[in-house]
């Protein structure tokens, strides 16, 4: 076997949020290999998932040894899911493209997570991703940009048939993980959602480019999912459903698991999305989400712009969340907070457990081409809290931009103004979240930086017109 030394470059990028940490500038792999010498052939038709599963067996006698490389070449690598370890980088050459079978036995069928109690979309188990891995430290995905493609549009139509037993597979799931780097990487065509870390932290996601067709379905981007300290930073996503969403557990099984998703920040993204939000929390918010920090947006041609969705029965909390420097164009609804929404996964859920949505910064955003403001709908007896609009410019079609019934909050500068429960200046507040350590803080402190969104916009209408 081959054993040269690689250097795969990674950074913990800072992007203006205490919640990122700085990681090694790089990690030297002294072993490295390529997935050929295992007998793997590259021409989109020969399965190589053994290839695979035996070169990372292989790779493993290295883990405390500073771990290994895996190699994948110029090629089309057709395989089944494949499981990674400790201590690895997976790299793929800029013309390599690992393809994901599209026969469903490839996909090993695996428990349901604990924090779901069933899987997504049926009860039951549900299938494996095509990269996966858990309980793993120093893990890198990343490649001169090659491709992982999941070739979904066969998982599609059985999700369309409702012919699936078993919910479908992400593109990429670590469970329990932590150190995590995906990046320089292209996902097309995942069958389900393409990103999914969950019980993770340390995670990095960076410089990736998501495609899926605009009506596939549920073909969400990158899903931190009760995890902490995760960086999302220059990514451009266009799917069929949330761009970038937060999830932390289901109902009872998340309310049980208690894994909140916290300290995480977003930035410089460009997304699109037929069925979806640019940003979104929940619906599955159960264990928790808070310490959220999110600008630089760019939302183009979607349905909706930032949206929190939550429902009676999931408990838990969305609070100090900071939206800031968003960008809309051609976007149906800009912000939408909706009280009940989504199913439940059995009838066991508590219809008591009332979540607490409190906090939310939304500020310096301006759109074009907007239908609707934003529709802010909280719960009977769960008014949700301290909603904050602050320099928010939109260019709206409807007659009617407002639609907000049991919520509180207040608002600065909101073009068109602001529906009658938030028209408390919140200059006058010391309680809107600013994204900082104290979660409650004047939001007045010359935020008037509403110019840097309109910077945004210009590239984000250029975009548009691709």
């Amino acid at each position: 076997m081959r054993r040269s030394a690689s250097m795969v470059g990674t950074q913990w990028s800072n992007v203006s949020s205490t919640y990122c940490k700085d990681m090694a500038s790089s990690v030297y792999r002294p072993h490295s290999v390529t997935i050929t010498e295992f007998g793997a052939v590259g021409d989109g038709v020969t399965l190589n998932t053994k290839a695979f599963q035996n070169a990372i067996f292989y790779l493993n006698s290295f883990a405390d040894k500073g771990g290994a490389q895996l190699f994948v070449p110029a090629g089309r690598w057709l395989t089944g899911s494949f499981s990674l370890i400790s201590h690895l980088t997976l790299s793929l050459d800029k013309d390599a493209e690992i393809i994901g079978s599209p026969d469903s036995s490839d996909w090993p069928v695996i428990d349901p997570l604990p924090s779901y109690g069933r899987g997504r979309e049926l009860p039951g188990k549900r299938h494996q991703s095509l990269i996966f891995g858990t309980n793993l430290t120093d893990v890198i995905i990343t490649g001169a940009n090659g491709t992982i493609d999941g070739q979904g549009a066969i998982w599609w139509d059985w999700f369309h048939s409702n012919t699936l037993n078993y919910t479908r597979p992400h593109l990429v799931e670590l469970m329990y993980s932590t150190d995590v780097v995906i990046s320089n990487l292209t996902f097309k065509n995942s069958p389900f959602w393409n990103i999914h870390p969950v019980y993770c932290s340390q995670v990095l996601v960076q410089h990736v480019t998501i495609l899926a067709p605009l009506n596939s379905p549920n073909t969400d981007g990158i899903d931190p999912d009760s995890s902490t300290n995760v960086c999302i930073d220059h990514c451009y996503v266009r799917n069929g459903d949330d761009v970038i969403v937060i999830k932390s557990g289901w109902d009872e099984y998340g309310i049980s698991f208690a894994r909140p998703s916290t300290n995480i920040s977003i930035s410089n993204i460009t997304g699109e999305t037929r069925g979806g939000a640019g940003i979104a929390f929940g619906s599955e918010m159960s264990g928790g989400i808070s310490e959220v920090r999110a600008e630089g947006l760019r939302i183009v041609n979607s349905m909706h712009g930032i949206r929190i969705k939550t429902a009676p029965g999931r408990g838990g909390y969305v609070k100090n969340v900071y939206i800031s420097d968003v960008s809309m164009d051609n976007v149906s609804m800009a912000i939408r907070i909706t009280g009940n929404f989504g199913e439940h996964p059995d009838d066991k859920y508590d219809r008591n457990a009332l979540p607490m949505i409190s906090n939310i910064t939304i500020e310096n955003v301006v759109g074009v081409n907007v239908g609707v403001a934003g529709i802010l709908e909280g719960i009977e007896g769960d008014n949700f809290s301290s909603i904050c609009l602050s320099n928010v410019s939109l260019s709206v079609q409807s007659m009617h931009p407002w639609n907000c019934s049991l919520i509180e909050g207040y608002s600065n500068s909101v073009i068109p103004e602001s529906c009658e429960q938030l028209r408390t200046d919140c200059g006058q507040t010391p309680i809107c979240y600013d994204g900082g350590s104290s979660s409650a803080i004047h939001a007045q402190a010359a935020r008037h930086r509403l110019s840097s969104a309109s910077r945004l916009l210009n590239p984000l209408l250029k975009l548009a017109m691709l």
